[in-house]
């Protein structure tokens, strides 16, 4: 990573299953140290999110923070967000880069229809998992 670039940081619904085992996969993967990680119930993120226009309460979706606190941060959400997160894994990965090329509001529609069923078919804890220890310093808000 350059001097120029800063950590992506994941927002992510830390009582969904689904958006758990997400952040597991990127820690599992994320060989260069890149990502950081939030839990969308956190002041962290609300504060983030309002400053963005987007209402902290709406848990519906995972958010990536670009340049955090620089003068070109940037929010992605949903598909963008997860198709941006797989690009920057590297090797392979990069490829998913390639989901671009469908129309976000197609890409989207798949994303609202898998977050609309995710606390059914992956299950919903009753708070946050805390990370483990070795993962801990990626961990904005623990």
């Amino acid at each position: 990573m350059s001097k120029t670039e800063s950590n992506p940081i994941v927002f992510y619904d830390g009582v969904c299953g689904l958006c758990n085992h997400l952040v597991q996969f990127l820690l599992k993967r994320d060989t260069r140290d890149r990502f950081r990680f939030a839990s969308l119930q956190s002041e962290f993120a609300g504060k983030v999110l309002t400053r963005h226009g987007v209402d902290p309460h709406d848990l519906d979706t995972v958010y990536v923070v670009r340049d955090y606190e620089r003068s070109n941060e940037s929010l992605l959400a949903r598909s963008d967000a997860i198709l941006y997160m797989l690009s920057q894994l590297g090797g392979a990965w990069r490829l998913t880069g390639i989901g671009r090329v469908m129309p976000r509001a197609f890409r989207d529609a798949v994303y609202r229809i898998v977050a609309r069923n995710r606390y059914r078919v992956f299950g919903k804890h009753e708070s946050c998992i805390l990370p483990a220890p070795e993962h801990r310093a990626k961990f904005l808000d623990v």
